[in-house]
């Protein structure tokens, strides 16, 4: 499938921003600017990019505790995004809500989930009510290789399959679910395996190759509006800790020192040189513009009031 040269150079562009998203929010991590804490996607960027890049704006998405990779991906206001983090008012969440619950209606993004596998059969509803009124879009609902152990992945599965939803199913596997390898939590080589029981397709993908994510997701579009899910396994690896607490004692460093070689970003930016698409000055002018934008982003949350102590029991339910 033919990728044109704005669509690859967009996606590099916000691989970029996801990769320099990620290191301000472990600077101002390790600075006690950010409270409560984070999980961040550096390392993955070419799934949540690559998926989102296939998708049209009207097409929904679903996320996870890692989630502001997909957040970026389906176009998301970056100094809205840079404000929640810092806990500012001008946030998506008027600052209340972290980096867990980054949400974004206007943009097709249902949100962020700190439960994990909660997103999934949230994923199921959305699908279920585009189809009872037959409207024009598909949803992708990203989870990870931890959750597809959990009782709801199986379940929605099961539910979407039998309903015949327009719903693509992308499970991130990046090896492991917190601390525990998947070779400890699973007895099969490839969770797109287990698609085969509730008869729908399962996939394997690089899920470093941006190009082969979004040729597969474009794919799967058409598809499930048809004959209802699928599953992806898109197979990466996130070059951090699980969370900021994470002092990443179960893994060793020439293991991540070997994915870290595979960088989703220098794979995409050797394709695009290899294959003519663009100049390496096209791409050094985009990774300049791409830094600009997330300095332009910390500092309008930088200039952002704090949340008034009159608001504070505003967007609370019980």
């Amino acid at each position: 499938m033919t990728i044109s040269k704005a669509t690859l150079e967009e996606m590099y562009k916000k691989m970029l921003h996801v990769r320099k998203f990620e290191e301000k929010v472990a600077y101002f991590f390790s600075m006690g600017m950010v409270h409560g804490t984070t999980h961040l996607y550096v390392g993955e960027e070419a799934t949540a990019v690559g998926a989102c890049s296939a998708l049209e704006e009207k097409d929904l998405i679903t996320s996870t505790h890692r989630g502001h990779g997909h957040c970026i991906g389906k176009g998301i206001d970056l100094n809205k995004m840079m404000a929640e983090l810092l806990g500012k008012e001008t946030g998506y969440c008027k600052g209340k809500g972290g980096s867990m619950h980054i949400a974004d209606l206007s943009r097709g993004n249902l949100g962020a989930n700190g439960v994990v596998g909660g997103g999934i059969p949230i994923a199921v509803g959305a699908a279920l009510t585009t189809k009872m009124k037959k409207i024009d879009r598909v949803v992708l609902c990203f989870f990870g290789d931890g959750a597809a152990n959990e009782g709801s992945f199986h379940e929605s599965l099961n539910l979407a399959a039998v309903w015949n939803l327009p719903l693509i199913f992308v499970c991130e596997n990046n090896l492991y679910g917190m601390s525990v390898s998947t070779a400890q939590s699973m007895k099969i080589q490839n969770i797109a395996d287990r698609a085969a029981a509730y008869g729908i397709p399962g996939k394997v993908i690089d899920g470093n190759d941006a190009v082969a994510v979004y040729n597969t997701v474009m794919e799967a579009k058409e598809y499930v509006k048809e004959h209802g899910p699928i599953l992806i396994e898109a197979k990466t690896y996130r070059w951090s800790g699980h969370s900021k607490s994470d002092a990443n004692v179960y893994r060793s460093k020439e293991e991540i020192a070997e994915w870290r070689k595979k960088c989703p970003i220098e794979g995409l930016k050797k394709y695009m040189l290899e294959t003519g698409v663009s100049t390496i000055e096209e791409l050094k002018r985009i990774e300049k513009e791409a830094v600009q934008e997330i300095e332009q982003a910390v500092e309008f949350a930088q200039n952002s009031p704090y949340p008034s102590l009159d608001t504070i029991m505003d967007d609370v339910y019980a």
